[in-house]
């Protein structure tokens, strides 16, 4: 059923033939691609780390330059717990969920809109990209509400996490303007609510909403894991919605991966035609899922 090798069957890049093949794989894959929407979630080691940084500018700057459209949303936790320190304020956690009151509000703001997203801007700008950087307060882009936390076992008890946002609605049109462009935009899950405050959003739940509104074509997650893995540590390459509703209901699914796949099969089943699970630990694992036959993660579709 999972027909493509994983990294762990075979070695990358062992020698030219090996260069080679990967270059005459890539063609029909972008050809098939050309003109298409990529959103991509940017978070985990490939943001952390300085080389694999660089591989993720030159692999989104490859992206834009054969064609596509890239759009990046970021995350920052391990940025913004390092800010909350310096200002010796301790993160608190519902959930999951980091609890955001106003003062932390104001150092997400300046950590996600500020440090990481020019960080990541310049990274793009520095591989040969034009990248642009936005927030949900631009052009309108994500209109938010405060997100109301029903406790896990009791349904009846909610939890308030401050100014932790769940999406009203995404207004794309900044987005597809850049794009025409050929801008690449690089987006902060900041969103703003009627009385223009300010709300921290989940950056898998941005770019699961923003790949559904664009009509992506693929949703591409970079994350910590291989992918999604099988009772035997093994990697699935590829799952549909309703294996992973199986997987789930006899706990090979569990934990932080959960709410990950909520958003992966909601765009799905949202016109997204795949989603990939990415393990962005491993060096252009994201231009080597979407352009060849290899498979670094899993890939998810709604049918």
């Amino acid at each position: 059923m999972f027909g493509r090798p994983s990294t762990h069957e075979r070695s990358f890049l062992d020698c030219p033939r090996d260069k080679a093949e990967i270059l005459a794989q890539a063609l029909p894959y972008i050809r098939k691609f050309h003109g298409k929407t990529m959103v991509i979630k940017y978070g985990g080691n490939a943001m952390t780390d300085p080389e694999l940084q660089a591989d993720f500018a030159e692999d989104v700057v490859l992206l834009k330059l054969v064609g596509m459209n890239p759009v990046v949303v970021h995350g920052g936790g391990p940025q913004i717990e390092t800010a909350l320190k310096r200002l010796g304020k301790k993160g608190e956690f519902i959930q999951g969920m980091r609890v955001t009151d106003s003062e932390t509000m104001e150092v997400v703001e300046w950590v996600l809109a500020g440090e990481v997203q020019q960080d990541i801007v310049g990274l793009i700008n520095q591989a040969g990209g034009k990248a642009v950087g936005l927030t949900g307060r631009d052009g309108g882009l994500i209109r938010a509400k405060k997100l109301k936390l029903l406790d896990n076992k009791d349904p009846n008890l909610e939890h308030d996490v401050g100014q932790v946002g769940d999406i009203v609605a995404i207004d794309p049109s900044v987005v597809k303007a850049l794009q025409d462009d050929a801008f690449i935009p690089v987006i902060s899950p900041i969103g703003f609510g009627e009385e223009n405050e300010s709300y921290n959003i989940n950056a898998d739940v941005v770019a699961s909403k923003l790949a559904s509104v664009l009509q992506a074509e693929k949703l591409v997650l970079l994350t910590n894991i291989p992918g999604v893995l099988d009772k035997a540590g093994k990697l699935l390459t590829e799952l549909t919605s309703r294996e992973i509703d199986d997987l789930i209901e006899d706990g090979t699914i569990s934990g932080g991966m959960l709410p990950k796949l909520a958003g992966a099969i909601d765009a799905a089943k949202s016109g997204v035609n795949a989603v990939h699970i990415v393990d962005g630990r491993v060096p252009h694992a994201m231009l080597l899922e979407i352009l060849t036959d290899q498979a670094y993660g899993t890939m998810i579709r709604s049918y």
